[in-house]
């Protein structure tokens, strides 16, 4: 105890003068000083859906002129916004041009004769834009690169015989970096248009990670070198976009703009390709499903590779993760949830007893709030894989941690996920992005308590005092403690606890969002709803013991989307893989035979590959299971499935359910909605609990303009259809 004491003492004692206000110290000579006006720009119109929505014609001139600036403006994704940091210097294309002498953006400053950055500002750039260049890299057989600044250079590499010449050229197209990497042979070093190494076929790269926009991105040439290296060897073209990252932004209008642009200058240099396959992971991979069902042609057949649907329905649990730690830690307790069978009933995710890299900031936060100091030992996939995520996606105040931006623009953006959306979900009456996350009426753990893990006690508990996400404006940014030379910043406030609601003689208050703008969303290819008219193989590495945040259900959560909308699944196949093997030679094998043929061939199957590429099982039924309410097949007994949270909640697997409607508790004991638990003696404290009544899952999503059709996109163009309204009290 007197430890505790002490350390307790030591911490607010030499960490006083950083709580609340701390924030990165390292001066970054390139960071966005002043943030620029915002522009006008076309904005395509949806009325529909946006696979409806014919796009303008581009008057832009392809090709691009080497030593020319692309388009700065998108042709149909709306207005530039701004800040908007640079990421030239990072991706070898230099300083950005200057673009005007207001102080907005990023500061340029003058080189000397040996391309020296001085200290003297020439100008500021607010649009990032590089002029395109050549570059050349040698490529071996596996996948390593080196950049070639001359033909006498590269022959005078060691095994220059095994080596492959490519051609890389880079610049700016709609303000992101773009890059089209040839195959080619040392006679055609200098040259810019010639082909004789292709082989008439080409890949769309896309890239993952979670991204707010604000930024350019980079395109790194070694990485997307050593991704497609075999491809490439083989005489595939391949061409990327940092816009197509989603790292940088999860804007898909602005990706698909971007994207249709950059393969328009690479088919004005080379010719229309035999087909275009895409391929990307994680974000990368949704990007694929959301693009060939917004925009017919861009991409012929398509590679997932660890995706979800689409992002915006995996925050609908993602976001649930933090609310249930702040739980754990300081609202019950801890002790009882550290509990693997416990966790998994509410969260439906895996978990393990792991040493996690942030324990330690557990004690901490309990030390700070007086909570009695308890060291978890299971952790589950709420903190392994989505840690930080909800300050990142959801908080407009957090900004990024990194000294992108000055502390004058730090203060005047709004930081999150949903302002990266806001062209297409914001109202005109509206100041702020409107965020699309909801839990009104979510019964947390109804699984676990219809399955007699959790007690209606417990039950009841944990759904009074779960509460929810404060509005975006009441938000305040992390409280983050920054010692020097050490990386990972110490967080004060764990689990955004401080952006959560709390109970007091009335229960914690939940979060409601905007109809209006999930609407916007369905309309404008936020959503995933199914559309499936590519080949489409998508490939994940079984980690559920690594509790890694790309779980296995994602992939069935996107084919329940399909077969409600097609009522099959002749184009859709699931390759789930021991993570030591990654079938991706067998992927584009079987995609080159069935573009060619047009037909899918024997090996377009269902299947499972085991640790050294063997196949385990095949065939229509072996990802059979309780997703779609059959046995396990031999592939799911091999890789079992897990949920989530909404799942667990009593929501559908496929998802996408932003705004449930509601029923009554009286109506929900009367339908049988907790068999085979009797709540009938919990009634009062039900009906304390959820005064606005529970989700209603066997009915649509309120926010779904499709509702009418049952969901489903009708693949001819449709007038607008009214959202379902719900005769509950929003």
């Amino acid at each position: 105890m007197l430890f505790i004491l002490l350390v307790r003492r030591l911490i607010l004692i030499s960490l006083c003068s950083f709580l609340l206000t701390c924030t990165p110290a390292p001066h970054s000579q390139f960071r966005v000083l002043n943030t620029a006006p915002l522009q006008t720009a076309t904005q395509l119109d949806v009325e529909s859906h946006i696979r409806f929505s014919k796009r303008p014609t581009d008057f832009v001139k392809y090709p691009l002129a080497l030593g020319s600036v692309g388009p700065v403006t998108p042709l149909y994704a709306g207005a530039n916004r701004y800040p908007f940091s640079c990421d030239t210097m990072r991706s070898g294309l230099g300083q950005p041009e200057v673009d005007n002498q207001q102080a907005f953006g990023t500061a340029v400053y003058r080189e000397d004769e040996t391309g020296k950055i001085t200290n003297t500002i020439v100008g500021y750039s607010k649009d990032c834009l590089a002029r395109s260049k050549l570059r050349y890299f040698a490529l071996s057989a596996e996948g390593k690169s080196d950049e070639i600044f001359s033909l006498s250079q590269f022959k005078r590499k060691e095994n220059s015989q095994q080596l492959l010449l490519i051609r890389l050229e880079q610049g700016t197209i709609n303000r992101h970096i773009y890059t089209i990497a040839m195959p080619i042979t040392p006679h055609e070093f200098g040259s810019w248009k010639t082909r004789s190494l292709w082989n008439n076929k080409l890949i769309y790269q896309f890239a993952g990670g979670v991204g707010i926009g604000f930024r350019q991105g980079k395109v790194n040439p070694a990485k997307l070198l050593n991704r497609r290296y075999r491809e490439l060897h083989q005489g595939y073209a391949v061409i990327t976009s940092s816009a197509n990252k989603t790292s940088y932004t999860y804007n898909m209008l602005l990706a698909e703009d971007t994207a249709w642009r950059v393969k328009r200058q690479f088919e004005s240099l080379y010719g229309k390709p035999k087909y275009t396959i895409g391929i990307g992971g994680s974000g990368g991979g949704l990007a694929q499903y959301l693009i060939a069902q917004n925009s017919p042609g861009l991409i012929d057949a398509a590679i997932p590779l660890y995706s979800y649907p689409d992002m915006v329905s995996q925050t609908i649990y993602a976001l649930d993760c933090d609310l249930f730690n702040t739980y754990y830690h300081f609202k019950s307790e801890l002790s009882q949830w550290d509990n693997s069978v416990k966790k998994r009933a509410v969260e439906g995710l895996n978990n393990a007893e792991i040493e996690h890299k942030s324990w330690f900031y557990t004690p901490i936060n309990q030390l700070l709030t007086g909570t009695t100091v308890y060291r978890p030992k299971v952790y589950s996939e709420c903190v392994h894989g989505y840690f930080g995520l909800s300050s990142l996606v959801n908080n407009p105040a957090q900004g990024f941690l990194k000294p992108l931006f000055s502390q004058t623009v730090n203060q005047q953006t709004n930081w999150s996920y949903w302002q990266d959306l806001a062209l297409i979900t914001q109202q005109k009456d509206e100041t702020d992005a409107p965020a699309l996350w909801d839990n009104q009426g979510v019964q947390y753990g109804l699984k676990g308590l219809q399955q007699g893990v959790l007690t209606p006690e417990t039950f009841l508990h944990l759904n009074y005092h779960i509460g929810g996400w404060k509005q975006q404006s009441k938000q305040q940014p992390e409280q983050l403690l920054f010692f020097p030379f050490v990386k990972t910043p110490i967080w004060l406030t764990q689990w955004s606890r401080h952006n959560i609601t709390s109970a007091d003689d009335k229960p914690a208050q939940r979060t409601q969002s905007n109809i209006a703008a999930i609407q916007q969303a369905y309309r404008y290819g936020q959503v995933y709803l199914g559309v499936n008219d590519i080949p489409t193989i998508d490939i994940h590495h079984y980690l559920e013991e690594q509790l890694d945040m790309h779980h296995i259900s994602t992939s069935f959560a996107t084919r329940l989307r399909i077969l409600k909308q097609h009522g099959n699944l002749k184009n859709h196949r699931i390759w789930i893989s021991n993570k030591h093997y990654t079938p991706l030679n067998e992927a584009f094998e079987t995609l080159d035979l069935w573009l060619t043929t047009q037909k899918a061939p024997l090996n377009a199957s269902d299947r499972c590959f085991g640790e050294k590429g063997e196949v385990i099982a095949d065939g229509e039924d072996v990802w059979n299971g309780d997703w779609n309410n059959q046995d396990d097949g031999e592939c799911m007994r091999h890789f079992p499935i897990y949920t989530n949270s909404r799942i667990q909640a009593g929501g559908p697997w496929a998802g996408s359910v932003f705004k449930c409607q509601r029923i009554s508790v009286e109506q929900a004991i009367k339908q049988g909605v907790y068999h085979p638990i009797d709540m009938a003696p919990y009634r009062d404290k039900l009906a304390q609990t959820f005064p606005n009544g529970v989700c209603d899952y066997s009915k649509p999503d309120l926010g779904n303009p499709f509702s009418a059709l049952n969901g489903k996109l009708s693949l001819s163009p449709l007038k607008s259809l009214p959202v379902a309204k719900s005769s509950e009290q929003s």
